[in-house]
């Protein structure tokens, strides 16, 4: 995974962090061509919503149907919950939580504190991902920062597409493509399905842990970060594998992965609650 950060080990990448700020991966723009696609047409991708946990990344985000008036949620991975990391088959819902949350900018600059009410949902089980229910509503963040949330793609990225992965832990943005899909991966005790494969331009590193994945045409959140393989060992913790669909093992080191969560809109019922018995939503239950 890529890893939460805590202790000395923290400490250690802050002080490298301190002597090298890290900063937006630069993006290289190719000559202009008579069949080019205007850079104009691009959506601009930036820190404006997303969040700094205290051992990961995440944003603030929304469902397609979500209300000004809804609280908002934060999304980051099953395994930066502050309890730990979920065994295998668990499932975390309505957890009260009073975590925080910096939240940042479009220039990664912190802009206030936001706190949590709730684990709406978390789990290790098929994805990888955390949803935590703030106090505050969209519309509130919105009249006091001027931060919009991010909206949750609906569709499965595709392909090919190109896309960012925003780290608010450590303000730096990865750029890279979908390189393809892991029909499973699996590290350690835990296993996913239908993982994003990044190709090999989105190197992240420990804290990028729930970084949300944005479609740069849409703008849109298509995955959110969790792992990658850094030893080039088999099916172990910091070393997943994929799985196809005979049982054949691939293994790909220093490639890193996300998990999808156009899965999770089908589950938003309105006023933002995570429904998992509403039509379509495939999430594990308790």
């Amino acid at each position: 995974m890529n890893k939460p950060l805590t202790g000395a080990l923290l400490s250690l990448l802050l002080l490298g962090a301190a002597a090298t700020p890290a900063v937006a991966a630069p993006t290289t723009t190719p000559a202009p061509t008579a069949t080019a696609t205007p850079a104009a047409t691009a959506a601009a991708v930036d820190f404006a919503g997303t969040v700094a946990l205290s051992n990961c990344s995440g944003s603030v985000v929304r469902a397609p149907g979500s209300q000004p008036n809804d609280l908002a949620l934060v999304l980051s991975n099953g395994h930066c919950l502050e309890s730990g990391f979920p065994a295998a088959g668990e499932v975390v819902k309505d957890r009260p939580s009073s975590r925080s949350f910096s939240l940042l900018n479009s220039a990664g600059s912190k802009v206030g504190t936001l706190r949590a009410s709730k684990i709406a949902y978390a789990t290790m089980t098929d994805t990888d991902i955390s949803i935590y229910q703030l106090t505050r509503t969209y519309a509130q963040i919105q009249s006091q920062y001027g931060i919009t949330a991010l909206t949750l793609e609906g569709a499965r990225p595709t392909q090919g597409s190109a896309i960012k992965v925003v780290s608010g832990y450590w303000k730096r943005i990865y750029s890279c493509n979908v390189d393809g899909f892991a029909y499973r991966l699996k590290e350690g005790d835990w296993t996913w399905k239908d993982s994003v494969r990044y190709t090999s331009a989105c190197n992240t590193i420990g804290g990028t842990s729930g970084s949300p994945v944005v479609d740069t045409t849409t703008g849109k959140v298509v995955a959110v970060n969790n792992t990658g393989n850094e030893d080039g060992a088999r099916c172990t913790e910091n070393n997943p594998c994929e799985v196809d669909q005979n049982g054949n093992v691939t293994v790909r080191q220093g490639i890193n992965y996300a998990q999808q969560t156009y899965i999770v809109v089908p589950c938003m019922a309105p006023g933002n609650k995570i429904d998992l018995n509403r039509p379509g939503c495939v999430l594990p239950k308790p």
